[in-house]
């Protein structure tokens, strides 16, 4: 029997399937862009409730609409290149995990006080901490650094923006 398309065995001469060949590997671009999609879905799905509106007169869910699908584009793209360029995600070293959980927390712990304690106050002590705990920098530098950087954009916001921040509880 020939087998002109697939491999055949030598001894009679049956195709041989090579399973392995056949089989995706998973890839790290692969994980990253479904889960841009699923975020895009996300974001599609809890600002339906928005007006849209038209192009010449956006509603508050246009530019949420447009960030979106974008994301999810984005996220296409990710997943169409990523047996181009990306490393298996079995393969992946997930030494940065506890760093990355560390981050995710004091910044989600920022986004929770951030309300309550005002803008200065919040991201001074995100900043400090952030520069403190994670990456181990000098408490003076440190503190100096959160300062400066807070202070720079609150007045940007305030005064050249015109766009109030939330004050803090002690502020009147």
């Amino acid at each position: 029997m020939i087998c002109p398309a697939l491999p055949c065995d030598a001894r009679g001469g049956q195709p041989v399937l090579n399973i392995e060949r056949h089989l995706m590997i998973l890839r790290a671009d692969h994980v990253a862009g479904a889960a841009f999609i699923l975020f895009g879905a996300t974001i599609i799905a809890l600002s339906g409730d928005l007006p849209v509106g038209h192009l010449s007169m956006p509603g508050s869910g246009f530019l949420p609409m447009i960030v979106a699908v974008l994301t999810m584009i984005f996220g296409l793209a990710l997943i169409a290149r990523a047996s181009a360029e990306s490393a298996p995600f079995s393969e992946l070293d997930w030494s940065d995990g506890k760093h990355a959980l560390a981050v995710t927390l004091i910044t989600a712990a920022a986004t929770v006080l951030y309300t309550y304690l005002g803008f200065i106050i919040t991201m001074v002590a995100m900043m400090v901490a952030l520069l403190l705990l994670i990456e181990r920098r000098n408490p003076l530098y440190a503190g100096a650094y959160s300062i400066g950087i807070v202070l720079a954009t609150y007045f940007a916001f305030e005064w050249v923006l015109k766009t109030p921040l939330p004050n803090s509880p002690f502020s009147y």
